[in-house]
């Protein structure tokens, strides 16, 4: 077929597929689970662990917390808030080399009044470096980690603009525990997926992460920690409280994406 210039239509309409193509997004779909982890060439085999750490505040209400761990944020730091031994709610942030560069951004965030008291948690404190027997991997830390995750539970998801539709993931839960015991993984449900060593469905232990494809197809953007008799500890989404899910559920099981550790 020729137009009426003399040029062949057929090599302009191969030439406008090739360039929509090029454009079009590369995302894979979500596929039903056929009992293997998917790919990811980008897999590592150990997390590591964390350096020094900031703690800041005292608080009776975990509001004030909250209030807390934004304005950390808003500095441009990973902050997120716990409850205490004590009853209290604390702060901690930033993962730091070495204690005088801990000290060196105290200073900085108190000059601005962001923070007052604190205490630098040094790396021999986390659980995994005052325990022998909580090996990395080892059933010791992974219950460590399910006891951490359940004294979330109930309490407000406050970490990012994170809905259970929306484009944003719900991963600070998942950073919050695992730097509580000493574990340092990436923020994003994107990266702790790309970057943990991928696992069968049916080969999931206590403290592994499950993926979810919650904002269209071929996508993670959900995660949770696995807490064992196909359950997961997971924050819904911004404001509503963190909560224990069964992964047998309709609305999760049509979207499970994958499965990985970071226990090994």
């Amino acid at each position: 077929m020729r137009i009426s210039s003399g040029i062949s239509v057929f090599p302009i309409v191969l030439i406008l597929s090739i360039l929509i193509s090029s454009c079009a997004p590369r995302w894979k779909n979500v596929s039903p689970y056929q009992g293997r982890a998917p790919y990811k060439p980008q897999a590592t085999t150990m997390v590591k662990k964390m350096g020094y750490t900031i703690q800041a505040g005292a608080f009776s209400q975990v509001s004030n917390a909250v209030r807390l761990t934004k304005s950390l944020e808003g500095q441009g730091l990973n902050a997120f808030y716990f409850a205490h031994a004590s009853g209290l709610y604390k702060v901690r942030f930033g993962n730091y080399g070495t204690f005088s560069m801990a000290r060196n951004e105290v200073d900085r965030l108190r000059k601005l009044g962001v923070i007052d008291e604190y205490y630098i948690v040094t790396p021999r404190e986390y659980t995994i470096s005052r325990n022998t027997m909580l090996a990395q991997g080892g059933k010791a830390l992974r219950e460590e980690l399910v006891s951490t995750a359940h004294t979330y539970i109930g309490l407000p998801y406050q970490w990012g603009a994170c809905t259970i539709n929306g484009p944003n993931d719900c991963s600070g839960l998942v950073m919050a525990v695992y730097e509580l015991n000493g574990l340092n993984v990436p923020r994003t449900s994107e990266e702790q997926y790309q970057y943990g060593i991928p696992i069968g469905k049916e080969d999931l232990k206590k403290g592994d992460l499950v993926f979810f494809s919650t904002n269209g197809p071929g996508r993670v953007s959900h995660v949770g920690i696995y807490i064992g008799d196909n359950k997961f500890i997971h924050a819904p989404s911004t404001g509503k409280t963190i909560r224990e899910e069964s992964l047998s559920r309709e609305y999760y099981s049509s979207r499970f994406y994958g499965a990985c550790t970071y226990l090994r």
